[in-house]
């Protein structure tokens, strides 16, 4: 069995915050929605987003999709951050609370599970003050490629 990316590499903090730059410089989904990178470790990212006038649905809350994707790019980050290309091959969110206009949302990603090419991701989706508003539940799947191509040749 070969060695991770993160095993490989020197620092894995150094590795996971070069993969999360190279990723944000590309990523003009989350820019656009005024997400920001907080933090983010082998495994784990967190990323906050404002609930703006624009994401609200019929009910003056949040529309879903919106809470989805804050979810969703939490787990990107935090599953790239090994610097091996990783998609999501199946997710599932339960929303528990509504978000309101003004609201900063924060989505906490954390790796349970990395075996081979799949992993298993929870991410918690809070208002900045910690109320929960949803639970998403992600697993990925490694395909080919590094997120920074040649690093792991270079390491």
């Amino acid at each position: 069995m070969s060695q991770t990316k993160t095993e490989q590499h020197p620092d894995p903090q150094a590795l996971a915050q070069e993969v999360g730059d190279a990723m944000w410089s590309r990523d003009h989904a989350t820019q656009a929605l005024g997400m920001q990178l907080l933090s983010i470790k082998p495994g784990y990212a967190r990323l906050s987003m404002p609930v703006r006038k624009d994401m609200l649905n019929g009910h003056h809350m949040c529309h879903g999709g919106f809470i989805f994707l804050l979810a969703d790019s939490a787990f990107a980050y935090s599953c790239n951050s090994h610097n091996h290309n990783t998609v999501a091959s199946a997710c599932h969110i339960d929303f528990l609370a509504p978000a309101r206009e003004g609201d900063i949302l924060e989505a906490e990603a954390a790796e349970q599970s990395l075996t081979g090419r799949t992993g298993v991701y929870d991410i918690t989706v809070r208002t900045h003050d910690g109320k929960t508003i949803a639970l998403f539940r992600g697993k990925s799947a490694r395909i080919q490629g590094e997120v920074i191509a040649g690093l792991q040749q270079a390491g």
